[in-house]
């Protein structure tokens, strides 16, 4: 079949890699310098092997092989890496948890990944017992829980070599969570092939050096701190990261760490450095980069407040394993504030048609494909979403809507998928929905997306009552807080008694163009803060 795709030529030779990222993590050992860098702590080459192996030898001694789902409801930190790359040095999967999930969430998510053991970070511990966790799996307070600690002295370190030696490049190596249009989160799974394939392709479109010190502030859950760190081992430089973003704390970080390369990556997290009191004054003369995402106004803006460093967007998902497209810094100003850049090496997009599965022309709107060496494997335990997520030619449907010009640059337009992305976290509506469905009240919920100033879209929910009930917007809202992660919860709810339809469906667009004049019409730009507590 002839169809227009996009990829990219190998843009610089890179010796070969070994097929796991624990096996880099060895290779990188004897490297100078700092692996990885926290506000409060740092670790070298040779550290963070002796860290992930130490944290191997706990997981091992926990009953852990290969296969078995470790689960890790922790904020970034040494600990953290270590222990995440442990799990896959013995060949399990770890699998990072939204650290904003809420009981059912929670509860959801441990059932469904059939995860072995969670390690969690003790401030957790009121939210594992109301998700049941122990009850479910092996739960472990902290990576320095002292049993779980103890246990590393009676496993020798042959024991680990050989478990890892049986991990190759085809075997699971992450899960992670990710909203769909369906009522619950996806366990996306990658290879180790893949996690080590984004890592080579970010180095090589960054042009990432040893002497490079790579930031990102995205949590631990976020499958760009993980590409991150990949990518500045394959470089052989420094990966720093954040366990909670603060722009103090993160303008300090990038100034005296002396980073070249910033990957805020969404423009509520790099303004909120811009707009720091001590920005004019900080020294950020190192910074020959940023890679971020925003309309194209903004990001202009955003390039004009630091001209010195080109500043590049990027396309991409949990799907993708992060980045499927990146800018590059000689791209000129247009082309990096209105697209994506190119793919990756290897990485092929197309645009087609949401009707026929036919390709668009040149600079026309269609639904973004992708396929190649980044690719995710499967969802947990989800044959049939997997099977409608990628087709026969291996091609993921996206849901993403985009456009691809006659350089091959690719330019994010908006989503076909029933989504929201709410400050950079995807959130399906079908969740919300299901959930304000279980209130006594509601009859018909319908879940859109309301334009933010500050999370660029919030939720916003439609709400037709049952007969003979009455509900009030604040109670609605109320009903959702505590129960599911606060950027999920409906900033605003209106009250229908019919409904746009067309045919049987109901035309969620109008809905959104309702509220959005709503909001125009009232001046209101940036929906109430809410708390998680009722």
């Amino acid at each position: 079949m002839l169809h227009l795709a996009v990829t990219a030529e190998r843009e610089t030779q890179q010796p070969l890699l070994p097929s796991t990222l624990p096996a880099l993590v060895d290779l990188r050992a004897t490297a100078d310098g700092d692996a990885v860098v926290f506000p409060a702590e740092r670790a070298s080459f040779r550290g963070f092997a002796d860290a992930t192996v130490e944290m191997a030898r706990r997981l091992h001694a926990a009953g852990i092989r290969k296969g078995d789902r470790v689960g890790l409801l922790l904020p970034a930190s040494l600990d953290a890496f270590a222990l995440q790359l442990g799990a896959m040095r013995v060949g399990a999967i770890p699998v990072p948890v939204n650290a904003r999930f809420k009981a059912r969430e929670l509860r959801y998510v441990i059932r469904n990944s059939g995860m072995r053991v969670l390690v969690a970070d003790p401030p957790f511990s009121q939210l594992l017992d109301e998700a049941d966790a122990a009850e479910t799996c092996a739960v472990v307070l902290g990576t320095d829980d002292a049993s779980f600690a103890a246990g590393a002295a009676g496993v020798p370190l042959e024991t680990i070599e050989a478990a890892q030696a049986d991990v190759g490049g085809d075997d699971d190596a992450l899960m992670l969570y990710t909203s769909g249009t369906t009522a619950n989160p996806k366990g996306c799974v990658h290879r180790h092939s893949a996690v080590m394939a984004e890592g080579e392709r970010i180095a090589e479109r960054l042009r990432l050096t040893a002497d490079d010190r790579f930031w990102t502030p995205l949590p631990f859950f976020h499958v760009g701190s993980i590409a991150v760190l990949s990518g500045a081992l394959v470089a052989s430089c420094a990966s720093l990261q954040m366990p909670h973003f603060d722009p103090t704390v993160a303008l300090d970080q990038l100034e005296h760490e002396r980073c070249t390369v910033a990957f805020p990556a969404f423009e509520t997290i790099w303004l909120g450095v811009l707009n720091h009191e001590r920005f004019p004054s900080a020294d950020l003369s190192r910074l020959r980069l940023v890679v971020n995402v925003g309309v194209p106004n903004s990001l202009r803006a955003m390039q004009a407040r630091l001209p010195h460093a080109p500043q590049i967007s990027c396309f991409g998902s949990t799907e993708t394993c992060a980045f499927a497209c990146l800018g590059d810094a000689d791209d000129p100003l247009e082309a990096r504030v209105t697209t994506s850049g190119l793919p990756l090496r290897d990485v092929e997009l197309r645009a087609v048609s949401a009707e026929t599965g036919e390709d668009v022309g040149v600079g026309e709107v269609g639904e973004l494909l992708m396929r190649g060496p980044t690719r995710f494997v499967r969802y947990h335990e989800e044959p049939e979403q997997t099977a409608l997520t990628i087709d026969a030619d291996e091609w993921y449907h996206s849901g993403d809507l985009g456009r691809i010009d006659e350089h091959g640059r690719v330019s994010f337009v908006g989503r076909l998928k029933d989504m929201l992305k709410v400050g950079g976290e995807n959130v399906a509506a079908a969740e919300i929905e299901s959930y304000l469905l279980t209130h006594p009240a509601v009859e018909i919920v319908q879940v859109v997306g309301a334009p933010d100033a500050r999370y660029v879209e919030v939720a916003a929910a439609f709400v037709q009552l049952r007969a003979g009930m009455s509900a009030t917007e604040q109670e609605l809202i109320d009903f959702c807080r505590g129960e599911i992660a606060t950027f999920k919860v409906p900033r605003y709810v209106r009250f229908v008694d019919e409904w746009p339809m067309s045919g049987t469906k109901i035309q969620k667009f109008r809905l959104r163009d309702q509220i959005t004049s709503e909001l125009e019409q009232a001046g209101i730009t940036e929906a109430p803060k809410i708390s998680s507590q009722r």
